[in-house]
């Protein structure tokens, strides 16, 4: 069950495309899940263009690199959300912000991810990784507190929008696979189950299993992979480091930036954080995961150049395949 090891290239957009595809082949990656936003990957020219599919296929091919996934989390994060404001003018292309209108936004940005499961199709390409963005996310805090119909009512618009997007990706034979994350409609282990229930359970969405937001929410992302064994479409290893414990730092982080010490918690480097990568791992290979192993790089106290190759070693060294394949081997083998 050797899986493909790949880098997720969000953190590396503002670099060319094909500046990224040489450092990634350079270091030792199998692959890429490649984000749709900077030249990484235009969805619509995707979907529409056979030779701009063909020129990113061939440079792959150029640095003997594959793709397995692609992920639109930007233009996903605006389906939902409410309110739309200057937070999504900054992560959002022309044609879909537009004037602004919030109920706009939100029409466009399900029109991008039906054209994402188009560029897939294309590309050749069975998952699209991404966010569903939430209109209940304000409530989170509680106070006033937020009545169960007002709870319901955001399970209820997130299955009203992103119904017809499924319809779409059940054309095309791909795979939403739905980040767990704080700000969107499942961001912990209740309301996954929630938003499993909302739409239906149906095939089309699945789930993209990261610790990192687990872990600093004081989830069990191990417990986590066996429950929703049947939904884990496609795996992010990002890690994360607990700062709590002096009195000060607050586990939701005070408003302050990305490797402020003053922080609760932080992105760190693969397997120098709190995540249990080991037992992770044992169970990925006990649900008999078998699809991509992506590292999404983030830590703000540390040089990219550095932290991915360093990375793609540790992944590589706790990956280890399950032993059936071995015993298997040895079983069979007669004198």
């Amino acid at each position: 069950m050797t899986r493909p090891i790949t880098l997720f290239t969000g953190q590396w957009a503002d670099l060319p495309f094909e500046e990224v595809c040489e450092l990634a082949a350079g270091w030792g990656y199998d692959g890429l899940e490649i984000a749709c936003w900077g030249d990484h990957l235009d969805v619509w020219q995707a979907a529409e263009d056979d030779s701009y599919v063909k020129s990113k296929l061939d440079l792959l091919e150029q640095h003997g690199l594959q793709v397995w996934a692609i992920s639109n989390h930007l233009k996903g994060q605006a389906v939902c959300d409410d309110p739309i404001d200057e937070r999504h003018r900054g992560i959002l292309p022309d044609r879909i912000w537009g004037d602004g209108d919030p109920e706009g936004v939100r029409q466009r940005a399900a029109e991008e991810m039906k054209m994402t499961a188009r560029a897939a199709q294309r590309l050749g390409v069975r998952t699209v990784v991404g966010f569903t963005g939430s209109s209940i996310w304000k409530y989170v805090a509680m106070f006033p507190p937020a009545t169960a119909e007002m709870v319901e009512a955001g399970y209820r618009d997130f299955a009203d929008r992103w119904h017809p997007i499924l319809d779409v990706f059940d054309e095309c034979g791909v795979r939403f696979a739905h980040e767990v994350h704080p700000s969107e409609i499942a961001y912990d282990y209740w309301t996954t189950v929630a938003t499993l229930e909302a739409i239906g359970h149906r095939d089309a969405f699945g789930l993209n299993w990261d610790p990192s937001h687990m872990v600093w929410q004081d989830l069990d992302p191990v417990a986590f992979l066996w429950d929703f064994r049947d939904r884990i479409y496609h795996v992010d290893c990002k890690d994360t480091k607990k700062q709590l414990g002096n009195g000060r730092n607050g586990r939701l982080s005070s408003h302050l930036p990305w490797a402020d010490p003053r922080r609760g918690w932080d992105f760190v480097s693969t397997g120098h954080g709190d995540v249990p990568w080991e037992q992770c791992f044992r169970m990925l290979n006990a649900i008999g995961y078998d699809g991509p192993i992506s590292v999404e790089w983030e830590d703000a106290g540390m040089d990219r150049l550095r932290g991915a190759p360093e990375a793609l070693e540790f992944v590589r060294a706790h990956a280890f395949d399950a032993p059936e394949a071995a015993f298997d081997a040895a079983f069979s083998s007669t004198d």
